[in-house]
């Protein structure tokens, strides 16, 4: 309904013009106004409207079947030729049909070439404005719709990064509830309820896309419960965490999933225990080390999904790198720390 009315009020300013310059021509005697001047006036303000109108519907048209994003650079030169062939053929057809129709004097090759001269000096120079401010237009809008586009793609990409976790968390530890039914009621019931705890963490994190180190840890000590139900002292953790970098931010579960890994990829058990470092470094990251004893499935291929996850969450919010090293005895991974920036 609002673009019909802008639509109307086109019409209607059009029609006052016209209207407006007949009554000129008509009393152009009485009113003192030379005939020339009329014509000049009527054939300007003709070109004018009769430009407007067509540029729109040669817009429309190649927006249908010529659009910006399919064809780019021709669209931009197409649209530019044909815009001035229209432009120079409405000059010439107006100026002849006003000619012909106001004055008993048929246009000479002379006055063509003035007028062409003329619509050139005037009419191309607005067209080309016109065709610019719509060109810049066209843009800014395409621009905004591809950054929506794009911050829209990045938030599905992460939160899909973030669902990837639950599945693989759940299995594990469903798989540490059914070994510990067998131990006895109480341990069970209390290794479940922990889990819960965990778990309800981990949803809560889903709706986060970065959280304080000191809030990680704190995850990270009830989830260490979990891990050491099952692998008791197979399993070490020491923690060297300065106090200056626990207000600082990581995507959620980085150290869980760092610790999954070393657990999934390496032999744990009392001839081997498995011993997890995580601790603070001088150049404002966080290294987690763990001893290395692959499992013979993973000594060709050390899979990597779990790195890359976290690679790809990182990425969206810094270009400081997660840094992979490994040497006979550890595998190691630097992880930034973040500050969040204060407005």
């Amino acid at each position: 309904m609002i673009r019909i009315k802008k639509i109307n009020r086109w019409y209607i300013l059009i029609l006052l013009v016209l209207l407006l310059e007949l009554a000129a021509y008509i009393f152009a005697d009485t009113l003192g106004i030379e005939l020339t001047t009329v014509i000049t006036a009527v054939w300007f303000t003709t070109v004018i409207i009769l430009l407007l109108l067509g540029n729109r519907l040669i817009t429309r048209q190649f927006n249908r079947y010529f659009p910006w994003l399919q064809f780019g650079t021709r669209r931009f030169y197409a649209h530019l030729i044909v815009g001035i062939i229209y432009s120079l053929i409405v000059i010439n057809l107006a100026y002849v049909f006003f000619k012909v129709l106001l004055t008993q004097d048929p246009p000479v090759f002379e006055q063509i070439v003035v007028m062409n001269a003329w619509g050139i000096v005037i009419f191309i120079p607005l067209f080309s404005i016109y065709f610019s401010l719509y060109f810049l237009n066209h843009w800014k809008r395409s621009e905004l719709v591809a950054e929506k586009f794009r911050k829209e793609t990045v938030q599905a990409e992460l939160t899909s990064l973030k669902n990837h976790l639950d599945p693989h968390f759940l299995f594990n530890n469903l798989n540490i509830l059914s070994s510990l039914i067998d131990r006895g009621k109480s341990e069970s019931k209390a290794f479940l309820d922990k889990f819960s705890e965990v778990y309800r963490v981990i949803l809560r994190s889903k709706d986060e896309d970065l959280i304080t180190l000191e809030e990680e840890l704190e995850f990270i000590q009830a989830y260490i419960y979990l891990i050491k139900t099952r692998f008791e002292e197979n399993i070490k953790f020491e923690m060297k965490i300065d106090p200056a970098d626990r207000f600082k931010v990581l995507p959620p579960l980085t150290l869980q999933m760092l610790i999954e890994n070393a657990i999934k990829h390496n032999i744990v058990s009392e001839k081997n225990p498995l011993v997890i470092t995580v601790a603070s470094e001088s150049d404002r990251s966080l290294l987690v080390r763990n001893t290395l004893y692959l499992k013979p499935d993973d000594l060709k291929d050390g899979g990597g999904s779990g790195l890359d996850n976290i690679r790809k969450r990182y990425a969206y919010f810094t270009d400081d790198q997660v840094k992979v090293s490994q040497d006979e005895d550890t595998f190691n991974v630097q992880i930034p720390l973040l500050e969040l920036e204060t407005v």
